[in-house]
């Protein structure tokens, strides 16, 4: 069960600027083979007819999410415990990310690991930055200065007392931790509303609660003669369980038209037009 530091405060994520690459890196999948370019999210799906994805920059957040890599068609969703989730029939793919064997990597943690990994995949650790739900600041590069947070009740004290060092075992360390104290209230209240005119990959569905939830937005494609939008969901859940594509309930396929009108209505949740939030300052 998820622990949370009381009151409720803000989990806040900073947007790297500058430095682009040819391919994008996934950090968790060191020292694995490489996965081929037919298991990669973009060469997944295609849009549906007429529909063609608009070009985004190379080393952006857009880009690096529409390259996720992918588990084999037909992988099932498993939970943290490695057991099979009741429901098979909500997603379309799994993504090749692990999920870690505690119940923490829940909905909008998995909006906070996808973020967090392609900053440090840039090493802009300077920008990976969270507020516990006390208030209290925890940024990466502090903790790989050797910094770690002393908690008793609802009080937090930053000691230096470890090793030095950003790398993946560092690094997963303090992901883990932040997954311990942020959840859909504290992300929620850090992102900025905006409209679903103005969607963008890397924007994020978030209704707050005990529980509420949250889907990222990960893929977009748009009609060039009828300007009409669509766009593509990932989502962990509760307990958490492996990072999946949601099919939509109304087709049976990947793509979400973007007027949807007040309700969005996913397998597993229905948001709305309002609860589309995006982390800033910067762009995707």
């Amino acid at each position: 069960m998820k622990l949370f530091l009381l009151p409720l405060t803000v989990v806040s994520l900073a947007f790297a600027t500058g430095g682009t690459w040819a391919q994008p890196t996934y950090g968790w999948r060191q020292g694995q083979t490489p996965e081929s370019a037919g298991n990669r999210l973009v060469n997944r799906f295609t849009p549906p007819p007429g529909f063609v994805r608009r070009t985004v920059s190379p080393g952006s957040f857009a880009h690096w999410l529409r390259h996720l890599p992918m588990k084999p068609p037909g992988t099932p969703v498993r939970l943290h415990t490695g057991r099979l989730k009741g429901n098979q029939s909500v997603h379309a793919a799994v993504v090749d990310i692990d999920t870690g064997r505690r119940d923490l990597q829940q909905c909008a943690d998995a909006v906070i690991r996808l973020r967090a990994e392609y900053l440090h995949a840039r090493r802009s650790y300077g920008a990976i930055r969270f507020h516990f739900t006390s208030g209290d600041l925890a940024r990466f590069d502090r903790w790989a200065a050797g910094w770690r947070p002393r908690i008793r009740g609802n009080r937090v004290r930053w000691v230096k007392r470890s090793a030095t060092g950003s790398g993946r075992a560092s690094f997963r360390r303090y992901m883990r931790t932040v997954f311990t104290y942020a959840g859909t209230i504290s992300v929620r209240r850090e992102m900025k509303r905006v409209p679903v005119s103005g969607m963008r990959i890397g924007d994020v569905f978030v209704e707050a609660g005990s529980p509420g939830h949250a889907v990222l937005v990960v893929d977009m494609a748009w009609h060039p003669k009828t300007r009409k939008r669509v766009f593509m969901l990932l989502q962990s859940y509760m307990p958490a369980q492996d990072m999946h594509i949601l099919r939509n309930p109304a087709t049976g396929g990947v793509w979400y038209p973007a007027r949807f009108g007040k309700t969005l209505t996913t397998p597993e949740w229905r948001f709305k037009t309002s609860d589309l939030r995006r982390f800033g300052p910067g762009g995707t």
